[in-house]
Order: structure tokens, then C-alpha cells, then sequence
């Protein structure tokens, strides 16, 4: 599916060039962007091999790029100190664990185990995706790290749905964080697409064509304002919780145990299990199938049932998966106050769920249009200026972009 191209605007250059010129000394000689994510549908269903539906956002984080003749890897994102990777060294440092350079690192690796001569580049990045806003920054990262590679030293040879994966590699292995494929699919990709990933290595990624602002609804992101820092035990703790189930039946995601025979072996799963690991394996159950029930209503054009959907997997997520308040937090309950809030200033209509990972970071909405500005400043009101942030999909994902 083509899509159209991605322009550059006078601003955004000057703005890019002026950053590299500072970083670097002269001009870049390209420019590259990847999006933001968001998921619609499929809360944590991605590393278990489920199904998805996800969208590239118009948030991205662009980089002004130009190859530098040497074997190192230099790039400087605003607000952030520089990331030097040195290419004589392609396997994971314990010191570079949840750091930039780690990602780097992974992402380079792979492309040279595939059989590109990657060389050094400088590259001076703006991003309007946060770090935290739970659109993804880190894919967005990853993907936009792997398209460079890939313009720059292998004639665009890796398709984008390779690039996910080789950001999930990076993200896995070098990076240290047991994510599955969605953001970065999502983010290289782009558009509003629903993804099964129950083939390992051909994931089928199928373009849904709907228009939320047709049906007189905004999508809305609202950031909670928590932290995720000290959280990564919780967030490896959903897939842990579930490979411990598999691991019961053989298996090693849930889309090898049928749901019967899960629910026959409930009893003795508790045990060995925990209570728990038995919710949020019930939760992939019910939200995998919730997805193309939703991708349906939104070809049927039968927008109330897909809000229906919306708010079961929110419901889904907050009882079983359990990821909207981490374990023993008392005096900051940042995620569900969100939601609280979402619940009120909708008053009945529209939808709103936990956003991604969950824990900290975000909860999603719809938002009828007549509410909007009413939702938007209440929102505001308590969680501070911006934090309800309106989208749009993007039709592109991770690409080289052109200059007006």
C-alpha cells in the first residue's frame, strides 16, 4: 500500500539543521522520521503472539543525518546528552541496559548480522513524542534508527515490518526489555493497521480504513504524569506471569493453548500459578478475541459496538491484567485517577481504557466532539496544562522524509 510522501516544512528544517550545525559543525545531507504509536485495540495480546490494532500517530521524532567517514555512530536528541556507539563492538555492554546507546547498539547489530557494512553516521533528533507519553518513544526511536541504516547503507532493502523486528531485537537483547512487536509495527508501518502476530516470522498486517473524526469523536491521549521509573518489574512481570501458565501446557505463548483447555486446567493453574497469572492469562483470552470483533465494527461502520469493545478491554485491563495500579502503590494511583476523570467528563458517552503498558503513562479516549473542549480542560485542570493530548493517525511510518 503506498502512501503519500512526508514533507519536511522550511521550520522543521531550520530548526533541524541548526541543532546538527550546533552537534556537528555544517549541513546534514537527509532527513528521516518515525511516529508515535497508539493502541486501539489488544492490551498486552502482542508478546504472547496475538492479535492487534494499532495506529501510527502525527507525533514523531525526526532526525537531520549526514555519514561522518568513520566507524562511529554519534547522535544528539534535544534536551539529551550525546550517544556515541562504536561499531567494533556489536554485543550487548551490561552497562549500556535501559540506556540510548543500548538501543543503537541493537539496532546496528542486526543490520550487520543481515549483511549490511554499516558505517558512522552523526544525527542531531527532535522528538514531539515523550519520553513517558506511552505513544512509544523507544520504537519510534528504534524504527527511526533502523530506517537510517537502512537509506543509508543497505539501498532500502529491509522492509518495515523487518525493521520492527529488528527493533524489538534491539529492544530484547541490548536494551534489556522483554517488549513484544506491537510499537514497533506500529511505528514503522504506519497508518491504522490491525496485526496478527501468531506466525513468528511473517506477522499478517492487514490496513483498516476508518475515519474516528467521520463518527464525531477525537482520539485523545491523556498523560497521567506518573513515572516510569522502578516499574520495570511490574511490566515484565505480565509476560513472566503468562509464560509461567504456558509453561504448564508445554507451550510457549497462549495462542498455542486453546482456551478450553486453559480453563479446564484453572484449578490446578492457581496452584502452581498463582491467582494472578490466572487473571491476566483470562484477560489475553478475552482481549485477543475483542480485536477483530473490533476491526468488524469498524468496517460494518458500527461505531457505538466498537466503543462497546473499547470499554470492555478497559474493564478487561484495570480487573484482570491488572496494570493500572502497580502492586502496593497507595498514595499514588496516577493511571486510575486518570481514568476516574476520563469516566466523569465523559459522563456515559465516548470510551476511555488504559493506554499501552500501563502502570504509568497514559489512558486513551474517545472524545465526542461537543465534549471536547469541556473534557480537555478538566483533564487539564488536574493533571496540568497539556495532558490531554488530541491525534491524529498518520499514514506514514518509518521513513526518509522529502524536502519542501
Amino acid at each position: 500500500m503506498s502512501v503519500a510522501t512526508l514533507y519536511l516544512s522550511a521550520q522543521e528544517r531550520q530548526t533541524l539543521d541548526a541543532g546538527f550545525a550546533a552537534a556537528f559543525g555544517g549541513s546534514p545531507e537527509r532527513y528521516f522520521s518515525a511516529p508515535g504509536r497508539t493502541e486501539i485495540g489488544g492490551n498486552h495480546t502482542d508478546h504472547q503472539r496475538g492479535r492487534v490494532l494499532a495506529a501510527a500517530v502525527n507525533l514523531d521524532t525526526k532526525a537531520a543525518v549526514r555519514r561522518n567517514g568513520t566507524d562511529t555512530i554519534r547522535i544528539l536528541s534535544q534536551g539529551y546528552p550525546m550517544s556515541v556507539v562504536e561499531l567494533s563492538s556489536l554485543t550487548p555492554v551490561d552497562w549500556e541496559i535501559n540506556t540510548t546507546p543500548a538501543l543503537i547498539r541493537g539496532v546496528a547489530a542486526r543490520f550487520v548480522q543481515m549483511g549490511c557494512q554499516v558505517q558512522g553516521f552523526d544525527a542531531y533528533c527532535v522528538s514531539s513524542v515523550l519520553p513517558g507519553s506511552g505513544l512509544s518513544s523507544s520504537a519510534a526511536y528504534e524504527v527511526l534508527i533502523g530506517t537510517i541504516l537502512n537509506h543509508l547503507f543497505f539501498d532500502g532493502k529491509v522492509s518495515q515490518p523487518e525493521i520492527a523486528k529488528i527493533g524489538q531485537y534491539a529492544e530484547n537483547v541490548f536494551f534489556g526489555k522483554p517488549c513484544g512487536l506491537m510499537d514497533q509495527m506500529a511505528s514503522a508501518v504506519g497508518n491504522l493497521v490491525t496485526i496478527d502476530f501468531l506466525d513468528r516470522e511473517n506477522p499478517v498486517i492487514e490496513p483498516v480504513d476508518f475515519d474516528f473524526a467521520a463518527c464525531g469523536h477525537a482520539l485523545c491521549i491523556i498523560d497521567s504524569q506518573a513515572s516510569h521509573a522502578d516499574l520495570t518489574d511490574e511490566y515484565a512481570a505480565i509476560p513472566g506471569e503468562m509464560k509461567a501458565v504456558c509453561a504448564q501446557f508445554g507451550k510457549e505463548v497462549l495462542t498455542q493453548i486453546p482456551q478450553d483447555s486453559f480453563y479446564a486446567r484453572i484449578p490446578q493453574l492457581r496452584k502452581t500459578c498463582g491467582d494472578r497469572a490466572v487473571l491476566r492469562a483470562i484477560h489475553f483470552y478475552q482481549d485477543n478475541q475483542r480485536v477483530p470483533l473490533q476491526v468488524a465494527a469498524l468496517k460494518e461502520g458500527n461505531f457505538d459496538r466498537f466503543l462497546e469493545l473499547i470499554r470492555e478491554s478497559g474493564h478487561s485491563s484495570y480487573m484482570y491484567l491488572q496494570n493500572v495500579i502497580p502492586a502496593g502503590y497507595t498514595a499514588h494511583q496516577d493511571v486510575a485517577v486518570a481514568l476516574a476523570l476520563c469516566e466523569h467528563y465523559l459522563a456515559g458517552r465516548g470510551a476511555c481504557r488504559v493506554h499501552g503498558g500501563g502502570f504509568a503513562g497514559t489512558v486513551q479516549a474517545f472524545v465526542p466532539f461537543d465534549l471536547l473542549e469541556a473534557f480537555r480542560t478538566g483533564i487539564d485542570a488536574v493533571l496540568g496544562e497539556g495532558a490531554c493530548h488530541v491525534l491524529s493517525i498518520r499514514p506514514q511510518g518509518g521513513v526518509e522524509m522529502a524536502v519542501e
